[in-house]
């Protein structure tokens, strides 16, 4: 292993990783809004631990770093709470058999080709299978053929026996719903969470995209190596771990921005399709960290440069300061459950970037930094990364006077905490 000083250097001669590719494995199964790119995490990785070391990401996200964790044989841990994540991590760092698969693919496309034909059962799911609420959602972003079609491939992946090659297939079926620019609904930028409808959209044959999609996956997962110790990739709350105390080797997260990107925004036109109605959701995204909903919530104490911060973004609006304490709190118990699963002497990486609140500029990374030696960590460094949009998958604008993320988004931070005994 290589000690924080090799890591440290190595990150300011190139923190871009400019003209790497970063598709390689299974990190291109599907599009993931502000998802870091591969190397950052494997420079950690790689360097600060040895194999079979326990490399923990509490928010898990897209599973980037626990793909890495894999490649290197290393146990990775991750946790969620968006139902997607959680599918896309577990597909992602799970070893399955192509033959299976390829075998599986060829009865998949033919029975949803008979299933659209026939239509019956098509039509009986489509008229009963989602609430009102949830049926006006995809009549609005979803063609009536487009409707036919996705319903006739989730009737054909359904009647899959194997659940691991069953929900390999319903990722594929999402893939092809969250995409940069094309998809099948009558939205264009799902990918950065960011949807807007295009009346004149002609979304593509869904059935055509899904077998398109398919193999191209299929030679991501011959890519999937199948190592000592496997991944485990849970749904948990970052502010909760259901981990005993001491017993990580390293940290390496990206949490949400503070009244940033909101993924349930996208995410949502997938998982409406597999039982979840859009009432659920709306409650699940509630309790995402950096979510919008403030009710209900009690203070935390937090430091001063904090509470100074949220002051400065109340004299502009009370709303935004209640959103950014409450961020605050939430990030404050996620970096004391991250002290206390984490063994002494090892390192705590968080990669994130600030916030725009009404032309003031949070400097969420100064903040975090705070809030890291108020849980006990020693700050090693906070390090300025200028981002490769396109890897990191970051929403464009719309608007050139929009005050959103795509006008700040041009770098993030890597800070990295050392818990000393």
């Amino acid at each position: 292993m290589k000690n924080i000083e090799f890591v440290i250097n190595k990150l300011k001669e190139d923190s871009i990783f400019a003209g790497k590719d970063s598709s390689y494995a299974s990190h291109n199964f599907h599009a993931f809004a502000a998802k870091f790119p591969p190397q950052l995490p494997r420079i950690f990785i790689e360097n600060l631990t040895k194999e079979g070391d326990k490399v923990l990401d509490p928010m898990a996200g897209s599973g980037t770093a626990l793909v890495e964790s894999l490649l290197m044989n290393r146990r990775g841990i991750g946790f969620d709470i968006d139902p997607l994540a959680i599918h896309l991590s577990r597909i992602k760092t799970s070893s399955i058999r192509v033959d299976e698969v390829r075998e599986e693919a060829n009865k998949v496309i033919k029975n949803a080709i008979d299933n659209f034909n026939t239509e019956k059962a098509v039509k009986h799911e489509l008229e009963n299978g989602f609430d009102l609420k949830t049926k006006e959602f995809i009549n609005y972003w979803f063609k009536e053929k487009t409707q036919k079609e996705l319903m006739a491939l989730l009737l054909a992946i359904n009647l899959i026996e194997d659940n691991k090659i069953k929900a390999f297939f319903k990722l594929v079926f999402s893939s092809i719903i969250i995409t940069k620019s094309g998809g099948v609904s009558l939205a264009m930028d799902l990918a950065h969470s960011r949807p807007h409808r295009i009346n004149g959209k002609i979304p593509k044959n869904a059935i055509e995209a899904f077998s398109t999609k398919l193999f191209k996956m299929l030679k991501g997962i011959e890519n999937i190596p199948v190592k000592n110790y496997a991944v485990n990739i849970d749904k948990g709350d970052a502010r909760n771990l259901p981990l005993k105390n001491d017993v990580i080797d390293l940290i390496i997260t990206s949490p949400p921005y503070a009244n940033a990107i909101d993924y349930m925004r996208a995410h949502k036109f997938s998982l409406v399709w597999f039982n979840n109605s859009i009432n659920d959701l709306s409650v699940l995204r509630s309790k995402y960290i950096g979510s919008e909903k403030i009710s209900g919530f009690n203070g935390i104490e937090l430091p001063q440069i904090c509470e100074d911060t949220i002051e400065k973004v109340n004299k502009l609006d009370q709303n935004k300061s209640k959103i950014l304490k409450k961020y605050f709190a939430e990030m404050k118990q996620v970096i004391y459950e991250m002290y206390r699963v984490l063994k002494n002497n090892k390192y705590c990486v968080i990669v994130v970037g600030n916030s725009t609140m009404r032309g003031y500029e949070v400097q969420t990374h100064k903040n975090i930094e705070i809030l890291g030696q108020s849980a006990g960590f020693t700050a090693i460094a906070n390090i300025e990364r200028e981002l490769d949009r396109n890897k990191r998958m970051m929403p464009i604008s719309f608007n050139s006077q929009n005050d959103g993320i795509e006008q700040r988004m041009h770098k993030e931070y890597i800070i990295i905490f050392q818990k000393r005994e």
